[in-house]
């Protein structure tokens, strides 16, 4: 009797796992899917006058959804929460400008090819003078976000101090207050600022970028038909051209990693 009723709880787990684990399924039959997106990451994701979050990771969210014959919902993450999101299911989908490495990839399932690459870099004032290289960062405080891979990295490499704080506009009000003498952020972010005068006329990106590393989606564990379909619609992506022409679209140079990809997937 107590080996059936182990055998039984198995079946019973089986299927309580398997049934938790079609999340496709589910998006399809309650028509919404709910994507995690940043709102502070101009021009990736990002409120225009209306409040609505738009940018080019919302674009290729609307994308997916489309695909998927469903409507899209927008969820706010910050670097700080936006894998707890996943994990507790708040969102189906995490389009949030992630840098691929390791840790993440045990806690999150991870699709490959990585939709993006980028590099890091500096908004800095415009009144900081004898920084030419990054080595010249060493004692020099910077601001930066928390969770982002690269903080702790660039305080080895350069012997800058970087204090940080949560999401993107924390850091940028830290910044104009004096608190730094830049914003340690990825490039395509320094370049989305630098797009608006009230940045570009006392800030630059004087470095070039350092650290290039690739930007991964990510959905539940567990949820391979899901990724499944993640890839096929990546390798879509880059095959149409679709996120270069998002990068032209929105005022960012298109990415070596992303023009290289398109080159590649379009010819196979």
């Amino acid at each position: 009797m107590k080996k059936l009723l182990i055998a039984a709880g198995l079946v019973l787990l089986a299927g309580t796992v398997a049934a938790s684990a079609d999340v496709l399924d589910k998006i399809k039959e309650k028509g919404v899917l709910t994507v995690g997106v940043k709102a502070d990451y101009k021009p990736f994701g990002f409120r225009d006058p209306s409040g609505a979050i738009v940018g080019i990771e919302p674009d290729l969210a609307a994308d997916v959804a489309k695909r998927l014959g469903v409507k899209v919902e927008l969820v706010p993450v910050i670097s700080a929460n936006r894998i707890e999101f996943l994990q507790q299911g708040k969102i189906d989908l995490m389009i949030a400008t992630m840098s691929d490495k390791p840790e993440r990839r045990k806690v999150v399932l991870a699709i490959d090819p990585p939709y993006y690459s980028d590099a890091v870099n500096i908004l800095m004032s415009k009144k900081v003078k004898g920084v030419a290289s990054w080595e010249d960062l060493k004692g020099k405080v910077l601001c930066g976000t928390s969770g982002a891979w690269y903080n702790k990295d660039v305080a080895t490499k350069y012997g800058a101090e970087v204090k940080a704080f949560d999401g993107s506009e924390k850091p940028l009000f830290a910044l104009k207050g004096g608190e730094c003498i830049g914003y340690l952020y990825d490039q395509t972010f320094v370049q989305g600022k630098l797009l608006d005068t009230e940045w570009s006329t006392d800030f630059a990106m004087p470095l070039p970028g350092v650290m290039e590393a690739p930007w991964i989606l990510a959905v539940a564990p567990g949820e391979d038909k899901f990724a499944k379909f993640m890839t096929d619609t990546t390798m879509d992506w880059m095959k149409t051209g679709f996120i270069v022409n998002e990068e032209k679209k929105w005022g960012i140079t298109p990415t070596d990693y992303s023009q290289r990809m398109h080159a590649k997937a379009k010819g196979s």
